[in-house]
């Protein structure tokens, strides 16, 4: 689960910096909340889930883990193009897709936080004393 994170979170990585670098070229930066979130929620809390689920595989191998990735990475994405049609046309037509977006990775997260008071401190490759053990 770590790795499939880190690789979802460098494509938002690239997507983020190419967004930043365009609108800088262009001088429109109308789509900064986009680029923000997609920085925030797809390159940083993405790598942290995969940083977290790498050190824990334990809460990484569970079906929570693989219910809070897919809600994360429906949402997000959802999020986004709503965000983004309502920004480039000046309509709320697609506030509700942003919200339903939103709500999606409101679950994910959750779901992130109910897995890891779940498993942390069970994991058999974490000692009591937060030293990795061989």
């Amino acid at each position: 689960m770590g790795q499939k994170y880190l690789k979802v979170a460098s494509v938002y990585l690239t997507i983020g910096v190419l967004a930043g670098i365009i609108m800088g070229i262009i001088h429109d930066f109308r789509l900064t909340s986009v680029h923000a979130h997609i920085n925030l929620l797809g390159w940083v809390s993405m790598a942290l889930f995969g940083l977290i689920y790498h050190f824990y595989p334990q809460a990484a191998n569970s079906k929570l883990a693989k219910t809070q990735f897919w809600f994360h990475n429906i949402g997000v994405p959802v999020m986004l193009g709503g965000i983004a049609v309502q920004v480039i046309t000046g309509s709320n037509a697609a506030l509700p897709v942003a919200i339903i977006g939103s709500l999606v990775v409101v679950v994910g997260v959750i779901l992130f936080t109910i897995n890891l008071f779940k498993h942390i401190g069970k994991d058999s490759n974490y000692d009591s004393n937060n030293k990795f053990s061989a």
